[in-house]
């Protein structure tokens, strides 16, 4: 009876092995095919996982270069149409801060992507929006809410 009992689960454990192995490799297709298309768009039921750096090249390097440089302060950025940045900053940024960090990121991106209208949005560790700068490439001047 012991021996039936172990060639039951040593058989079990063989038959969830390859089901395992078959059902990844056949659902791995599947993704590799999601991903290459466009990119969801924010504010749709979209996880936070899912957003891309940028949807450019330009705004991807962006992304990029702003969570690299940022020494932990920005978890994360994203670029949208090369004028409109977002940032989830980190618990390091105190309040007293978080519009003098947002006016440097203006300023950078401002010189990045020139002489265009350009939104900076600040998201907080929980990613909920905190502040939105607004600068107008006219006027020369950022406004904030």
């Amino acid at each position: 009876m012991f021996l039936l009992q172990q060639i039951r689960k040593i058989v079990t454990a063989f038959i969830l092995v390859v089901v395992l192995m078959v059902s990844t490799a056949c659902g791995g297709n599947t993704l590799t095919a999601e991903r290459t298309t466009t990119p969801p768009a924010i504010g749709q039921n979209v996880t936070y996982s899912e957003l891309e750096r940028g949807n450019t090249d330009a705004g991807q390097n962006f992304g990029t270069w702003v969570v690299q440089t940022s020494k932990g302060l920005i978890k994360d950025a994203y670029v949208r149409d090369n004028n409109k940045l977002g940032v989830v900053i980190s618990n390091q940024v105190r309040p007293n801060e978080v519009k003098t960090l947002t006016k440097s990121l203006a300023q950078g991106f401002r010189k990045n992507f020139p002489n265009q209208d350009l939104t900076v949005l600040v998201y907080g560790p929980d990613k909920k929006l905190i502040l939105t700068a607004k600068y107008d490439v006219q006027s020369n001047q950022i406004q904030y809410t």
